[in-house]
């Protein structure tokens, strides 16, 4: 492992304080511009064309590239104590691989055993992560167990420590019952958190697992036997309706196959607020029910057809997000199963793939634009943690959290050259089309034409307020957008309701051309329609370029976020 990069002291970091990235096109969750970015102290000062810059500005040339959000992983589990292991990745060799992938920011959650305080809980991870995060990060908080204590330490992290979301088990040794489910969402409902859940009947997968260790199928075939697609299913749809007897939005993570997905598809229809998340792995790879190394659960499905099936339900909006529940073990500590499939550690890898593999098997293929993958790798996550904003969009007032994307070039995924601890990767050999050449972290080059020079401890903890609009108030929350003042503050316009977006797929990414996707929605005053062109990415951008200056603030102006 290599030794972690300390952070840099003052007096040097003036060179990364100011940054523009020329020439580039920028792609939101809804359009995709032609603008230059400026930044100043982290934050995105000024978008258009012909800025007024101080001296001493680095700058980028992103001529032929895509300058997208950084990504949100919004399901990570680093240093996570579990199946009488721990997870390889800790906070800096995770978040260091999180941006080398072009993640800016993970959520991460806080284990919580059986009779323990949250606040001691949560504190504890605070203790491991501050020193170590090389990007932002905030924490999910998972309730084991139920009592009023646990209500009034969910209440104290709400008020005071910017934890908005707490996190179930339907299944594992920290399962909650019916009856406890429904305490746990109601006093989600009544703080303003996101209620979370893992989805999978625990009392079925227990008894499958002794039957079929009895009948002696004890490999790591009898994993995804014991917990079959209808078993998540039954336990999504008990927990969707367990949700709507106290009317609590509902975040359903890692659905893993199609049958799930469209219980969550139906409630939606019928306005039930749920929101339906889907793994990188699952999306793109079908399971090999004797592979000891990619054993999680829910577990990747052996239908070949479900990744493809996964990626159009994201695309249709049905799924509404990706995130990696990376959770890593050695090949050694998998291992520990090899003859009792019910110890095999559960989790894989993803943090520093998800990009990559979501593009390849989405936008490259053709079942997911540029506006729809922005949205599915960062968007959707920070509106629904109440980030959006700050983060998840490239707007005046926004953090500076970038990632300058070549559709062009290509990268072939291997345990030789990734950056996590874990000795294996479940994406071996998988090339991908569309690379992140330069990650942006809070204003810093962390990612420099492919150049991972991350810092440690450069990250920090950022807290997420309670009741978010696109959660709790959502057909207001559907028009809400950046401002163009630089305050980055919620204003409403008209926008395309996201059940009714089209998909417009990008079919090829050839070195001669990128397509540009129709992503509906409003876009800033005097702005280009690149939609409404026959704009080549690489062709020459000062060609019959209209310019569009957007300076509202000055260099180091007023950026008062709700943050």
């Amino acid at each position: 492992m290599s030794t972690p990069v300390k952070k840099v002291p003052i007096h040097l970091q003036s060179a990364q304080n100011r940054l523009l990235i020329k020439n580039g096109k920028v792609v939101n969750e809804d359009d995709i511009v032609e603008e230059d970015v400026y930044i100043e102290d982290g934050i995105i000062k000024q978008l258009g064309r012909n800025l007024i810059i101080p001296g001493g500005t680095r700058v980028i040339d992103a001529r032929g590239k895509l300058v997208i959000p950084g990504g949100i992983d919004p399901h990570t589990h680093f240093e996570f104590e579990f199946m009488n292991t721990t997870s390889v990745d800790d906070f800096y060799q995770g978040t260091k691989a999180a941006v080398a992938g072009g993640t800016t920011m993970i959520i991460d959650f806080v284990l919580v055993k059986k009779g323990e305080s949250l606040l001691d809980s949560y504190y504890s991870y605070r203790q491991k992560a501050d020193e170590k995060v090389c990007c932002d990060y905030a924490l999910h908080v998972i309730i084991s167990y139920w009592n009023d204590k646990v209500f009034d330490e969910m209440s104290i992290l709400c008020s005071e420590h910017g934890v908005n979301s707490f996190k179930t088990f339907m299944a594992y040794s920290f399962m909650l019952n019916d009856s406890e489910l429904y305490s746990a969402f109601e006093a989600c409902k009544k703080l303003g958190a996101v209620a979370m859940v893992h989805a999978e009947n625990g009392s079925i997968v227990f008894k499958n697992t002794e039957k079929l260790l009895a009948k002696g199928v004890t490999g790591p075939e009898g994993h995804e036997l014991s917990r079959p697609e209808e078993v998540e299913a039954e336990a999504v749809n008990r927990a969707c309706t367990i949700a709507n007897q106290v009317k609590t939005p509902l975040y359903v993570a890692h659905i893993s196959n199609s049958h799930s997905a469209k219980i969550i598809a139906e409630r939606q229809a019928n306005g039930q607020i749920i929101f339906g998340e889907v793994l990188a792995s699952a999306a793109a790879l079908a399971g090999d029910r004797h592979n000891v190394t990619t054993i999680t659960s829910p577990p990747l499905r052996s239908n070949s057809d479900t990744p493809s099936q996964l990626l159009g339900l994201l695309a249709s909006n049905d799924l509404q997000l990706t995130g990696s529940d990376n959770c890593t073990f050695n090949k050694s500590q998998k291992e520990m199963g090899l003859n009792d499939f019910s110890k095999i550690p559960n989790g894989v890898n993803g943090v520093e793939d998800r990009m990559s593999v979501i593009w390849e098997k989405g936008v490259h293929s053709g079942l997911i634009d540029a506006c729809r993958f922005v949205a599915i790798t960062s968007t959707t996550a920070a509106k629904i943690f109440n980030l959006y904003p700050r983060k998840g969009c490239i707007a005046l007032g926004s953090d500076a959290d970038i990632v300058i994307w070549n559709p062009n070039k290509t990268r072939t995924i291997s345990a030789k050259t990734h950056h996590q601890a874990v000795d294996f990767n479940i994406f071996e050999g998988m090339e991908c089309h569309g690379v992140p050449e330069y990650v942006i972290v809070n204003g810093r080059v962390c990612v420099d034409d492919e150049q991972v020079k991350v810092v440690q401890g450069h990250g920090n903890y950022i807290e997420c307020p309670v009741f978010p609009p696109f959660v709790y108030d959502i057909e207001n929350a559907s028009k809400l957008k950046p401002s163009d003042n630089g305050d980055a503050n919620w204003v409403t316009q008209p926008t395309q309701k996201e059940n009714d977006r089209k998909v417009c797929p990008t079919p090829t990414l050839p070195e001669s051309s990128v397509s540009t996707p129709s992503c509906k929605g409003p876009r800033p005053e005097g702005q280009r329609n690149l939609q409404d062109s026959t704009f080549s990415i690489s062709e020459d951008l000062d060609v019959a370029r209209r310019a569009c200056i957007k300076v509202q603030n000055p260099p180091g102006g007023k950026s008062s976020g709700f943050w």
